[in-house]
């Protein structure tokens, strides 16, 4: 039997220290998940429960950690803004995951930037509509090379930067998260049978803001390196 189309590729992310790929299958984001940004973004941190969104897994954009990458700047918005994320990549599915086990389950980690065509997220917002047309935008999701757990161990802590041409706009600690990365897991593994290939964006910490054409931006997460991408 034969494809009616060609067989679209799929997604897949370097790893450090392999000629290997990661395939990815689903692309989960966690909103508001350190306590000045959900702030910054009228929320109030204490009293909300965590939620999710998702991209297309062809949303993403590989990115080589020791080159700029261009980063096309998308249509339709006027207000594209920069959102440093950690990445975790899971090896290992299931369904109803314990939180104490489901560090288990992740591969590896990664940088990653969840771009968001923020005037159409607030029109979502405002009209009670998906955020889909703000949030998964065609190569909305830069990630980095993955680096692998069992080589580097499970990423809690340590600053995670990002900076538009040399100056810093985002800085916060990965220890700040509201929840942790095995929280975010076990209950997204409630709704979800999570499968291997899956991704999780795991949050932004504040500073959240608009990038031009000709800008470059410089992502950093502690023991992870660094990617950088020229918006064009």
């Amino acid at each position: 039997m034969l494809s009616v189309i060609p067989n679209p590729p799929r997604v897949a992310l370097p790893i450090v220290g392999s000629d290997d790929l990661f395939p990815v299958r689903r692309v989960y984001c966690i909103g508001r998940n350190y306590a000045a940004h959900a702030r910054e973004m009228g929320s109030d941190p204490d009293r909300e429960p965590p939620f999710f969104f998702m991209k297309p897994a062809d949303a993403l954009q590989v990115v080589a950690g020791s080159e700029t990458a261009e980063h096309v700047y998308p249509p339709r918005t006027e207000n594209y803004h920069f959102e440093v994320e950690l990445v975790a990549a899971l090896g290992r599915g299931g369904r109803d995951i314990p939180a104490e086990g489901a560090l288990e389950h992740v591969y590896g980690y990664a940088i990653g930037l969840d771009m968001t065509r923020r005037d159409l997220q607030d029109e979502a917002k405002r009209l009670s509509r998906p955020w889909d047309l703000g949030k998964a935008a065609d190569g909305s999701g830069p990630v980095g090379p993955l680096h692998r757990a069992e080589t580097i161990g499970h990423v809690a802590k340590g600053a995670i930067t990002l900076s538009v041409d040399g100056e810093t706009r985002q800085q916060g600690d990965l220890s700040d998260m509201i929840w942790s990365v095995s929280e975010q897991i076990a209950l997204l593994s409630t709704y979800f049978e999570l499968q291997p290939g899956d991704v999780i964006f795991t949050g932004t910490p504040s500073g959240v803001g608009p990038v031009r054409r000709g800008q470059t931006m410089r992502a950093e997460i502690a023991g992870l390196g660094a990617i950088t991408l020229a918006v064009v």
